[in-house]
């Protein structure tokens, strides 16, 4: 059963019980991410997420670590392009000293300058571990290029330059201007007293006042076509090839699932199956869809030795212009609703992804989607929705590529049509 409640702040909670398990997760996520960010801020949302575990009024940053270490927990966070989230998941005997750490970071962290000179160069190193692993990097690039100036195509983390400008002002500046009760959603799963919980959510977060802040309204992206080469000295050329895809809330998004798992979902698909099982032109080869309030991408990343990239481009085009030319097959269908439901209910068993299905079914719509209802969903997915979705997804006015590595523009196949 899922509970809702609005605190008298007008922070969102949204929990489910889970009788099942002896676990339970709570997650603080909060509406603002990488694309809510000013140019100056880059990279903000995310050494946000590294400083509020560097010390509070009452705890250090080793008493923090030490405290959930003791209780046998697991405390972290992690950033996105649109929100933050600070999340732990303990025993349930263990909830109120969960709540009571993460309320404490999140509302007496002392930002500390010694501490941010610190974990700047900490960020540093991330975003050069970041720009030395290809095939990160690479889905980095294709997204600078194929949104270019949009506050989504720049990188969660930021850049070297930006993080080394970071200031205790600056921190507290950029949390006056976003962070706002009615922003923040907490959301629970796992083995919980309703009423306890929500009476310790209301004392631990209850005081937090809400304020008048500057977010601006996000701009939708808009696709800037491109072929582009960014030259590296690799032992392979890392690929990402992308069409338009889905905003969040679409009503075709089903259909994309089933879609791209066919595609190049898993290993019984078809880029999977023809490019590497068939003709052993790439170790790696998948497809996914990136959604977001207002936008999305569908991408595939393939990596492959410096001959057989321009056959993998050409053959992932080409199996493009299948699938928009004439859809799915039955069985594909069949299969790949199949294995959707099937990962859809594993994951379930977890009190993790439980929780961060009802923060974005809260953040996105406002309300918590039943698994009948999703099932239900992805059951009436029809093979007709899918070669619309196709047709209007896969155009070649729209067809991006970013490639990175020892490859040159006459490598490139000379047809793009789709």
């Amino acid at each position: 059963m899922v509970y809702k409640k609005v605190l008298s702040n007008g922070i969102r909670v949204v929990a489910e019980k889970m009788t099942s398990v002896k676990s339970v997760s709570i997650g603080l996520w909060v509406n603002v991410g990488s694309r809510d960010e000013e140019p100056e801020e880059h990279g903000m949302s995310h050494f946000l997420e590294h400083m509020f575990f560097k010390g509070t009024k009452k705890r250090s940053a080793k008493d923090i670590a030490r405290e959930i270490d003791a209780i046998g927990g697991e405390l972290n966070a992690f950033t996105s392009r649109e929100s933050t989230t600070f999340y732990a998941k303990v025993l349930d005997e263990h909830l109120p000293q969960a709540i009571d750490i993460l309320s404490d970071n999140f509302h007496s962290s002392k930002f500390d300058p010694r501490e941010i000179e610190r974990e700047k160069q900490v960020v540093i190193e991330e975003i050069k571990m970041v720009e030395d692993d290809p095939e990160d990097f690479v889905h980095d690039l294709y997204i600078k290029d194929i949104w270019k100036g949009n506050p989504l195509a720049r990188p969660i983390l930021g850049t070297v330059e930006t993080v080394s400008s970071i200031t205790r002002q600056k921190i507290l500046r950029f949390l006056k201007r976003t962070y706002d009760p009615c922003e923040i959603v907490i959301s629970v799963a796992g083995r919980f007293d309703p009423s306890s919980l929500m009476t310790l959510l209301e004392e631990s977060f209850g005081e937090y006042l809400p304020k008048k802040t500057s977010l601006h309204p996000r701009q939708a992206p808009e696709i800037t076509p491109h072929f582009q080469i960014k030259k590296r000295k690799l032992e392979q050329v890392h690929l990402c090839i992308g069409t338009p895809g889905l905003p969040q809330g679409h009503p075709d998004r089903y259909a994309l699932y089933v879609m791209n798992n066919v595609l190049g979902g898993g290993v019984s698909s078809r880029l999977f199956q023809e490019i590497r099982e068939r003709r052993g032109w790439a170790y790696t080869i998948y497809s996914y869809p990136s959604s977001y309030q207002d936008g999305g991408l569908l991408t595939v990343y393939a990596g492959a030795s410096v001959q057989n990239a321009p056959r993998v481009i050409e053959r992932v085009i080409k199996e493009l212009k299948k699938v928009k030319k004439k859809g799915v097959e039955a069985l594909e269908l069949e299969r790949s609703k199949n294995h959707i439901k099937g990962n859809l209910m594993l994951s379930m068993e977890s009190t993790s992804s439980r929780m961060s299905k009802l923060a974005k079914d809260e953040l996105y719509f406002g309300r918590s989607f039943t698994f009948r209802e999703i099932i239900r969903e992805i059951n009436k997915v029809s093979l007709e929705q899918v070669r619309h979705l196709c047709e209007a997804l896969f155009d070649s006015e729209s067809l991006s590529l970013t490639a990175l590595g020892k490859i040159n523009a006459k490598m490139l196949p000379k047809s793009r049509t789709l």
